[in-house]
C-alpha cells in the first residue's frame, strides 16, 4: 500500500502546484478555490497534468442541441478554434457549453455530452460487470463440497456476506429481504468502488463520481422509489393516520404532515450525507497539499517547517478517506435497507429488536 501512497504523493508533488499556475495565469500564485472546484467538478476533458504550460488531458464527445440542431465533435476543438469559439459554441467560465442568441446573450444549451464523470461511471459499471462476473464464473465451476474460495474471490464474497447478512437480513425480514438484495447490494459496491476510485491521482481514476450531487440525487431517488413503491398498507397508514393522541391528528394534521414530509427528508439527506462527506474530503486533501507550495512561497524556511507536516496530514486524510469510502457506502446501504425494512413491517406495534437497534446505533 506504500508505494501506492508514494505514487499519489509524487503525482500530486509534481501535478498539482502545475495545475495551480495555469489556472492562475501562468504567474506564481496558487489560487487554492478555484484548483480544488476544478478537481471535483465535471468537464468535457479529462485532464491528466501540465508540462511547460501545456495541457494534456483525454478529449471526450460533446454532443449537444444548439439552435443550428445537433453537433458532435470532441472537446479539443475548443482549444484548437479561435477564441474557444467552435461552431458558435464555447465554454464559459463554470465550463458549461453555451452559445450568443441574436441579442448577443448568452444561452445554454442542451448537453448530453460524455463528460468526465460520465466516463468514470462507465469504467465503474464495467469494472463491477467483470468483477461479478468473473466471481460468478469461478463458482459455477465449483461444486458444494469443495474448499471456501481464496484470494480475490474469498475477498469479494466477504463484502458480499457482510452486506447480505449484517445489513439486509438484519433490517428487513425474512419475507422480502431476498428480493431487495440485488438492489443494495449493488448500490453498496458502486459507491465503494466509485469513492475508491476517486482517490486515484491517475486515470482512470480521480473523478470526483461521488461527490457529485446528480449521482447521489439518483440513488437517493432509487431508494425512495424503491421504498415509496413496494411498501405495504401499514405504511401508509402510520404516515396518515398515526397511532398517537387523536389531536395531533384533527382538526389540525400536524403529525401526518410530519411523517409526509419524512418521506422527503430521508432520501435528501441520504444525497446530501453522501455528497458531502465526499466533495469535503476531496477538497481538504487538495488544500493540504496546496499547503506545501504556498508556505514556500512565503520562503524557503517556512516551507521546510511546514511541509512535513502538511505531507503528515496529506497521508493521514489519504487513509482516512480509504476508511470513509467504505464507510460512506455502508451507511448509505444499511439507511436505504433500514428504509426498506420500515416500509415492510407487517402491522407490528414496534419494530423488531434488531432494527430498533439498528436505527439506535445509527
Amino acid at each position: 500500500m506504500y508505494k501506492y501512497l508514494l505514487l499519489g504523493l509524487v503525482f500530486l508533488l509534481g501535478v498539482l502546484p502545475q495545475k495551480a499556475r495555469a489556472s492562475s495565469g501562468g504567474g506564481n500564485e496558487i489560487n487554492v478555490q478555484e484548483l480544488v472546484m476544478e478537481h471535483t467538478s465535471d468537464a468535457h476533458e479529462w485532464h491528466i497534468t501540465t508540462i511547460n504550460g501545456k495541457h494534456i488531458s483525454i478529449p471526450l464527445p460533446v454532443i449537444v442541441k444548439s439552435s443550428g440542431g445537433w453537433e458532435v465533435f470532441m472537446s479539443s476543438k475548443f482549444g484548437e478554434a479561435p477564441d474557444g469559439v467552435y461552431r458558435g459554441l464555447y465554454l464559459n467560465k463554470d465550463g458549461k457549453i453555451c452559445e450568443k442568441d441574436a441579442a448577443g446573450k448568452e444561452k445554454r444549451v442542451l448537453d448530453v455530452s460524455i463528460t468526465k464523470n460520465v466516463l468514470q461511471l462507465w469504467i465503474v459499471v464495467a469494472l463491477l460487470l467483470w468483477i461479478f462476473l468473473y466471481c460468478a464464473r469461478w463458482y459455477k465451476n465449483k461444486k458444494p463440497q469443495d474448499e471456501a474460495p481464496k484470494g480475490f474471490v474469498g475477498f469479494m464474497e466477504m463484502f458480499v456476506m457482510f452486506v447480505y447478512n449484517d445489513i439486509i437480513k438484519e433490517t428487513i425480514d425474512e419475507k422480502h429481504y431476498r428480493r431487495f438484495a440485488p438492489y443494495l447490494l449493488t448500490v453498496f459496491f458502486f459507491i465503494f468502488l466509485s469513492n475508491l476510485l476517486g482517490l486515484v491521482p491517475i486515470f482512470p481514476g480521480g473523478a470526483n463520481l461521488t461527490g457529485n450531487i446528480a449521482i447521489t440525487f439518483f440513488l437517493a431517488l432509487c431508494t425512495m422509489l424503491l421504498t415509496n413503491l413496494n411498501c405495504n398498507k401499514h405504511y401508509w397508514k402510520d404516515i396518515f393516520w398515526p397511532d398517537v393522541p387523536w389531536w395531533l391528528k384533527v382538526p389540525i394534521p400536524i403529525l401526518p404532515v410530519i411523517e409526509l414530509f419524512g418521506v422527503f427528508t430521508k432520501p435528501f439527506a441520504l444525497m446530501i450525507r453522501l455528497f458531502a462527506n465526499i466533495f469535503g474530503g476531496h477538497a481538504v486533501a487538495i488544500s493540504l497539499t496546496c499547503v506545501i507550495f504556498i508556505t514556500c512561497q512565503m520562503g524557503v524556511g517556512k516551507g521546510a517547517a511546514i511541509s512535513p507536516i502538511s505531507v503528515l496530514l496529506m497521508i493521514f486524510m489519504d487513509l482516512l478517506e480509504i476508511l470513509v469510502a467504505f464507510i460512506q457506502a455502508f451507511v448509505f446501504t444499511m439507511l436505504s435497507s433500514v428504509f426498506i425494512g420500515l416500509a415492510h413491517q407487517g402491522g407490528e406495534e414496534h419494530t423488531t429488536e434488531n432494527q430498533s437497534n439498528n436505527i439506535i446505533n445509527i
